[in-house]
């Protein structure tokens, strides 16, 4: 299957449509997120720290425990079947909100006008949301539980890379 046929397929996640392990599995569509996923981060994360290698190593680690927490928690799930499926959907999602953040992160960064702070704020919790509903979808689980869970994801991720980045 083509790579614009399994976009469009796993774009209407975006728009809070579809579960993901009903869609297609496709291990390289799964690598070409992942790359991409990583670039973006390593774009946004360079631009926050100003400096490359500390980036890097960031994005590397919270890359990594994206990837052990969705196992995790499909394992845990009996739910390990559909990793390639959940992966690429988080991915996609994060990349599709991504797309939005890079212009108004840059937007903020040059006029620092308080507007693209709400739009910002705005951005992060569509992606916020997003991964909550992956996981309600996945798990099958109440709304409350998938907010705790993506919670959960949001500070086992970024603030634990954080973490462990300042430990290097």
């Amino acid at each position: 299957m083509a790579t614009v046929d399994i976009i469009r397929q796993y774009l209407p996640l975006c728009w809070f449509r579809h579960n993901p392990l009903e869609l297609t599995r496709s291990a390289s569509f799964f690598k070409q997120n992942l790359i991409f996923y990583y670039l973006i981060e390593y774009f946004l994360q360079a631009n926050m720290t100003d400096d490359p290698f500390e980036s890097f190593y960031e994005v590397t680690i919270e890359t990594g425990l994206t990837l052990l927490f969705i196992g995790l928690m499909m394992f845990f799930n009996k739910t390990l079947y559909g990793f390639v499926q959940v992966t690429t959907a988080m991915m996609l999602c994060a990349n599709v909100v991504a797309l939005f953040i890079i212009p108004v992160m840059i937007w903020l960064t040059v006029s620092d006008d308080p507007f693209s702070y709400y739009i910002l704020f705005a951005l992060i919790f569509w992606d916020f949301t997003l991964v909550a509903y992956i996981f309600k979808k996945v798990i099958e689980i109440n709304i409350f539980a998938s907010v705790i869970l993506a919670l959960l994801y949001f500070i086992t991720t970024y603030l634990g890379a954080f973490g462990l980045g300042q430990l290097i």
